[in-house]
């Protein structure tokens, strides 16, 4: 599975991810004009076949909602909570924990295909 991480997570995770040979990016390491719409961040991940990690559990169900309701399909779309995850710089562990877990247990492109996880 590939992931793509919304602007809430860290490029270190990423980073960090990457080097154990993991296909992750993250959205803040990419250069662009303007701030992508969460719509648009699922459009990206799609063209990629990459499931998207957002803290966004709100736009995203919804999102989740209208593309199925539309008969279209994504790679997954897994919630987060800066509650359950506390976002820190100097110690990305528990969220970096959690997504390694997910991408060993799901290690097919398809594995989170059409589902909502959180």
């Amino acid at each position: 599975m590939k992931l793509l991480l919304d602007e809430q997570q860290s490029r270190r995770v990423a980073e960090i991810l990457r080097r154990e040979g993991h296909d992750v990016v993250a959205l803040n390491e990419r250069p662009r004009q303007k701030p992508l719409s969460d719509a648009e961040v699922l459009e990206a991940a799609i063209v990629e076949r990459r499931a998207v990690v957002s803290e966004n559990a709100g736009d995203f169900s919804v999102l989740h909602r209208r593309w199925i309701e539309r008969g279209r399909s994504h790679y997954g779309i897994v919630l987060t909570s800066s509650r359950r995850f506390p976002r820190r710089r100097d110690s990305p562990t528990p969220v970096l924990a959690a997504l390694r877990a997910l991408l060993r247990a799901n290690p097919g492109e398809d594995a989170l295909r059409a589902r909502l996880s959180g």
